[in-house]
């Protein structure tokens, strides 16, 4: 099975050489995906196609914990960032302050979401970009207008920002994700349960899924692109399940490890393939209409977090407690450009990363209490 598309433009290029002339001490690691197989890639209608490597632009400094989630406006050059400082954060990037010691810009929030009792675990947005939610240990699910980018961060409280709380789960939200063709909120649980919410309305769940937890705890959930009435669903138990959200029916379990633990599961965004990150410090690539394996590889140092794929599907992202971020070719599988992003604390280092939807922008959280925005 073939990851390039036949269609579609790119606006993502990584040089390489250059990447590999810039290895952080990957040892074997690098001598097993590395390759120079991407220079021949083709691009038009696009002038930002052809940028060597991503660079540090934005710093994100005002959470006081970790960064566990964010989230790009679908549009905008704006992003949502969720903590373990119990805040959410609307960060627009335009508005900057230069930083003191580098040629990076420090970003301040334009606006800072309080409702959650414990760390917020998980945020999205909707595809108009008008709305946004947000996860938490407290077992919520938090509703939010999202304020409008010029918003002046010294404005005193609107209270018709917090739409209201979705109640129905009993322990952390896990992960959340947005269906734009039904406008539809997926949530996974520490409760063990999957819930589907309407999004715009804060009703009770429509649907719950796994609710005897005969699977386990979802660890991860995303909707099938390549099919919008499923989600695939990845499980403590070790299972990787797609799912018709519309009739409740399990439809296929991947022929994953189930000795080993899913940290973040992935649809791609035009073939009917799921990837996982995993502990054991492996991608993996699942054909969703067999279930089968098609690929497996070491990816990083330490075990993956956190995966995002580019909108046209040609380029991977995945992030590690091994402090880096690599960029891979989806077609040869192979790693572009790898960069340090964020510092570990307590054995923890990037929690997640993310694609810009239509502008240049790459994002990631971390640990060390900041997001950060790559160019």
């Amino acid at each position: 099975m073939t990851f390039l598309p036949s269609t579609g433009k790119c606006f993502i290029l990584g040089r390489v050489d250059e990447a590999v002339s810039n290895e952080f001490g990957l040892g074997e690691l690098a001598r097993i995906t590395v390759a120079n197989e991407v220079d021949n890639l083709t691009f038009e209608n696009n002038k930002d196609a052809l940028r060597k490597t991503w660079n540090p632009k934005f710093t994100l400094r005002s959470h006081f914990d970790s960064v566990r989630n964010l989230a790009f406006h679908p549009v905008e050059p704006v992003l949502v960032t969720a903590s373990e400082d119990q805040t959410v954060k609307l960060w627009n990037l335009q508005k900057t302050v230069p930083a003191k010691k580098c040629a990076a810009l420090d970003v301040e929030p334009i606006y800072t979401f309080r409702a959650h009792s414990g760390a917020v675990l998980s945020v999205t947005m909707s595809s108009s970009g008008e709305q946004c939610f947000s996860g938490g240990v407290d077992g919520t699910i938090q509703s939010w207008n999202t304020p409008e980018a010029n918003t002046d961060p010294y404005d005193s409280y609107e209270p018709s920002v917090l739409r209201g709380a979705l109640y129905g789960h009993t322990d952390a939200v896990w992960g959340l994700a947005y269906s734009s063709a039904h406008q539809r909120l997926l949530s996974c649980s520490a409760d063990g349960t999957l819930r589907l919410w309407d999004a715009t309305n804060t009703s009770p769940s429509l649907t719950v899924f796994n609710e005897r937890g005969e699977l386990g705890c979802p660890t991860s959930v995303d909707l099938v692109s390549s099919n919008p009435d499923h989600m695939v669903v990845s499980f403590t138990s070790g299972d990787l399940v797609l799912f018709n959200m519309e009739t409740q029916q399990l439809l296929l379990k991947m022929e994953a490890n189930a000795s080993c633990h899913i940290n973040k599961v992935l649809s791609h965004p035009t073939l009917p393939v799921t990837i996982t990150a995993q502990d054991d410090r492996n991608i993996r690539f699942f054909d969703n209409n067999t279930g089968h394996l098609i690929h497996s590889m070491v990816a990083h140092l330490d075990e993956v977090t956190c995966l995002a794929v580019d909108p046209n599907g040609l380029y991977l992202m995945s992030g590690s407690h091994d402090c880096s971020i690599r960029l891979w070719n989806m077609e040869s599988r192979t790693c572009i450009q790898e960069f340090t992003a964020h510092r570990r604390k307590f054995h923890e280092s990037i929690h997640d990363v993310a694609f810009h939807p239509t502008k240049c922008y790459v994002g990631s959280a971390g640990a060390d209490a900041l997001a950060k925005v790559f160019v």
